[in-house]
């Protein structure tokens, strides 16, 4: 545990020794800021104390700040030799993997934290579905572990940062939209496959107050497996 700790913690000072981290937050604050606050779909508009504005654009914005987070991840340590340096350490694949995902995990709840005072303010402008508001925290922290995994997976695939970034963005638009717009087309056996695999209906599931043990299944499947292949496609490149 303290090994995957120590990688955790290099990985949060590299994001933010450069201009990455700083650029993300101040991007995600800007964004859901302005369609929380200002949009014609803001918290005014819709005239009702819930953060459903605040929710719906964080889950499109992480949706595309997480594989620029992750895509330098694997790819970047194996493009500039770093990676075997660090492999000869006495830690093993699995925990840089993990170390990498959680740092990763972090820096998104820094984004999330600083958008609590939206969450205090609309709590004074009326009743508010306190629980709702959490869950919805909850989903978000969960589609976000989620992508990350997608995001070191496909940093795992190649050297070059772009490709990373593309292959995972390329994924979660399966989950995002893609099995969503199967699902719409589908019924029976296949519709209720397709269904499942949509990542935002366990999402929306979890951000109306309700966590079903079946959507903490899927986000925690999703996750686990996403880390165990970037995990061999570390091993196979080590060897």
């Amino acid at each position: 545990m303290k090994e995957i700790w120590i990688i955790a913690r290099r990985e949060l000072n590299a994001f933010f020794n450069s201009l990455m981290a700083y650029i993300l937050l101040i991007a995600f604050l800007g964004f859901s800021g302005f369609f929380t606050w200002i949009s014609g779909a803001d918290v005014f508009m819709v005239g009702q104390a819930n953060m459903q504005s605040f929710f719906g654009i964080a889950y499109w914005s992480l949706f595309f700040f997480i594989p620029a987070m992750t895509m330098g991840l694997l790819s970047e340590e194996t493009r500039s030799g770093t990676i075997e340096l660090l492999l000869t350490k006495p830690i093993n694949d699995w925990q840089v993997i993990i170390g990498k995902f959680l740092s990763t995990l972090v820096l998104v709840c820094i984004a999330l934290a600083f958008t609590l005072p939206y969450y205090i303010t609309i709590a004074t402008l009326g009743p508010l579905d306190h629980g709702s508001v959490w869950t919805g925290y909850l989903g978000l922290i969960l589609m976000s572990a989620s992508y990350i995994g997608i995001g070191i997976f496909a940093s795992s695939l190649s050297k070059n940062q772009i490709v990373a970034f593309l292959v995972a963005l390329l994924i979660g638009i399966f989950f995002h939209i893609i099995f969503g717009v199967l699902a719409g087309n589908f019924t029976g056996f296949l519709g209720g496959i397709f269904t499942y695999l949509n990542l935002n209906t366990h999402f929306e599931s979890i951000s109306r107050g309700v966590i079903d043990t079946k959507d903490l299944i899927y986000f925690f499947s999703l996750i686990a497996l996403s880390l165990i292949l970037a995990e061999i496609m570390l091993t196979r490149r080590r060897f």
